[in-house]
């Protein structure tokens, strides 16, 4: 008894004094934050899943820390609230924030170890819960959050008084709901419904009600998915107490024993949608898209660990219709299986924003290669291979922009030597490609033939630095700036440089006008959307909007646009790019695919075809494709044409007018089905 007095005088002092400095200072601060607390605060400062979504709305994956489906008190069902007040405080509607009579019980008995166990109401495990899965910056913060000492019980005893006299019960207790862990990755009631029963916490059943009040009390071993029997006995255990006639919801004994008899009826699999880009189950078109938007958000102000506890919804710009047939037509050409060959293609919408509509490939975005998969963004972020020839159209961009006419004539010898660019110490000496013909042709003529050795020419006279830079102008600015010449990102010292435009220029490398460096597939067709915009550049985004958990706009710090050639100098080389589908050499596959519209397009293979590409636009829609070595060994690649996919070879004989251009065309001819036909600009 003497010693029930001590505690309970300790107990009451504590209640009424002020929190002391230090470590005191910081619980009190929380103090004065629960004590503040409102159910509007409580949904803005409460971790929350961000939802991502297509162009339309649809989600297409989750980001979370937590898995938390925020609910409002009208949402929780009376038999939820009957479920868990039976089980974890069955005096909750009538104490004061501390059940007195448990708490001085629960000190007696544990007061010589120095700890306290049991005796929580639920206003108390709100208390320190919120500052666990809340509050808490870390695992030490949480930890100790969690202390079994009498110091901690006292302090959440206090909490549990104060936010008793600024919250309503219905408040506490679905704030309670909200926060609380339910296993398997999962927190509070609106998520725990959706995982375990595929529906929300105003359907729940009584039976269903009472299996989630039971796992709160033991989330790992009473996990229903792996200790089922278990489950089921502590769940018929919390039917049993909502029987309760003090209860402010009693369960009659008849329903009782109808809701024991149900079985667990959880969901197989899990509600729990995948967190994060890989594993989106059957939407295999969205993984590479979903990395890029992560990637995006995180330079553009929203990092990861504000992506997964913010609660926004990002709408982007995914065009489903468009990015299915772009993985169809990867995947025709190159299955998904096919050994050591990657089959990527994007797409971007030109205009006053440069959207991203598709980012696929015949991979899929995940963790197991036996399966075709790929964990590493190879749409997106530039890869080890070249586009080809393709590189071509920054020489004649740098030539039109420097006052050469499309219609202008080239020289075409069947071989150049430079006198400019060196091999080394070797002079730079190149031949055209099988099947080019030499003699004078127009710069329009030469970008759809694309004769090496014009092009070569046409750098010594525009200027190397001048057609690097076109290059990075027109879109390639994580290609030529940001990587080194092996396409590794470069670090903020520049300690793994330079960048890959510098080499280039400090080794006079008159090869890049052929297209032999790393190469990103995005940015390939921003390129093509910098030109059908008029010139004008803008960051290829993938976003629409975000809007925060309350439904508010959030501004991102993207690039703005810029006006990097004119609209005279876009559209005659948009012209000059003109003929590639009708005398050039995607002529066969685009007849194959009946393309019958305007577009501008290009060509490219790498000098030991183990890469080639095709580039194409129209003013509706730009798109690259890139195909390419994958695999640890790389090697030629062999396209033997007809409905036999691709394989590696010796020496290859891959142009960027077979599997690339075939790619291209087939998805662009289902993108562009329902659009009218519009002119190429310059015409």
């Amino acid at each position: 008894m003497f010693g029930l007095c001590v505690l309970a005088g300790v107990l009451v002092a504590f209640l009424m004094m002020p929190m002391a400095s230090g470590a005191g200072a910081v619980v009190n601060q929380t103090t004065d934050a629960m004590a503040s607390m409102s159910s509007s605060l409580a949904k803005r400062d409460m971790p929350q899943v961000s939802t991502v979504t297509d162009r339309d709305g649809k989600p297409i994956a989750h980001f979370f820390k937590d898995y938390r489906v925020e609910t409002k008190p009208e949402e929780v069902p009376e038999n939820m609230k009957s479920a868990i007040t039976s089980v974890e405080d069955k005096r909750f509607w009538n104490h004061g924030g501390v059940d007195w009579q448990g708490t001085m019980r629960a000190m007696a008995s544990n007061a010589g170890g120095g700890s306290t166990q049991g005796a929580s109401t639920i206003t108390q495990q709100y208390v320190k819960n919120y500052l666990v899965h809340v509050v808490a910056k870390n695992e030490v913060d949480a930890e100790r959050a969690k202390e079994t000492t009498i110091a901690r019980k006292l302090r959440e005893a206090k909490m549990a008084v104060e936010l008793e006299r600024t919250m309503t019960k219905e408040e506490i207790l679905t704030g309670y709901l909200n926060v609380v862990p339910f296993g398997n990755q999962t927190f509070g009631i609106g998520a725990a419904a959706r995982t375990y029963f595929n529906t929300t916490p105003d359907k729940l059943t009584v039976s269903q009600s009472a299996l989630l009040a039971a796992i709160v009390n033991q989330p790992g071993s009473l996990n229903p998915e792996t200790n089922p029997q278990d489950a089921i006995q502590r769940r018929n255990t919390v039917i049993d107490l909502m029987t309760d006639p003090h209860n402010r919801y009693v369960l009659t004994k008849e329903d009782a024993e109808k809701a024991k008899a149900e079985p667990l009826g959880v969901a197989s699999p899990l509600g729990r949608p995948p967190n994060g880009c890989v594993g989106l189950g059957d939407g295999t078109t969205d993984g590479f898209f979903c990395e890029y938007l992560r990637d995006y958000l995180e330079k553009s102000g929203i990092d990861d660990d504000k992506l997964e506890t913010g609660g926004y919804t990002v709408r982007t710009t995914l065009d489903r219709r468009a990015s299915d047939a772009a993985k169809q037509a990867a995947e025709k050409q190159v299955p998904t299986q096919t050994e050591g060959i990657a089959n990527a293609m994007a797409a971007v919408e030109p205009g006053d924003k440069h959207q991203v509509r598709a980012l696929v490939a015949n991979r899929d975005f995940g963790n197991n290669p036996s399966a075709g998969q790929t964990a590493y963004d190879i749409v997106s972020r530039v890869q080890p291979f070249g586009a080809g020839s393709i590189y071509k159209v920054f020489t004649a961009a740098a030539a039109i922009n420097q006052g050469r006419s499309i219609f202008d004539t080239i020289d075409v010898p069947p071989s150049y030597t430079s006198q400019v660019f060196k091999n080394g110490t070797a002079p730079y000496t190149v031949s055209n490609a099988e099947g080019v013909q030499p003699g004078p042709r127009t710069l329009q003529m030469a970008l759809a033939t694309s004769p090496n050795t014009a092009f070569v020419k046409l750098e010594e006279q525009v200027g190397l630095n001048n057609a690097v830079d076109m290059a990075s102008k027109l879109g390639l600015r994580q290609g030529m700036n940001g990587v080194n010449s092996s396409g590794s990102t470069l670090d903020e010292d520049g300690s793994n440089g330079p960048s890959q435009a510098e080499a280039v220029k400090r080794n006079n490398r008159g090869a890049f006008t052929l297209g032999y460096t790393p190469t990103s597939v995005l940015e390939l067709s921003n390129v093509a959307a910098t030109i059908m915009s008029g010139g004008k550049w803008c960051p290829p985004t993938p976003v629409e909007e975000v809007t925060d958990r309350n439904g508010n706009p959030v501004p991102l710090k993207e690039a703005p646009c810029e006006q990097v050639i004119s609209p005279q100098v876009a559209g005659q080389l948009a012209q000059g790019m003109s003929l590639d589908d009708k005398v050039g050499t995607s002529k066969q596959a685009a007849q194959a695919a009946g393309w019958n519209r305007p577009l501008m397009g290009k060509t490219g293979t790498t000098q030991e075809h183990k890469s080639a590409a095709f580039l194409g636009a129209t003013p509706q829609m730009a798109g690259a494709v890139l195909t390419y070595a994958d695999g640890s060994r790389p090697r030629g690649i062999c396209d033997s044409g007809g409905d036999a996919p691709p394989f590696l070879c010796g020496e290859g004989n891959i142009y960027g007018g077979k599997v690339p251009a075939r790619t291209w065309y087939d998805a662009m001819m289902q993108v562009h089905a329902p659009l009218p036909v519009v002119p190429l600009p310059g015409g």
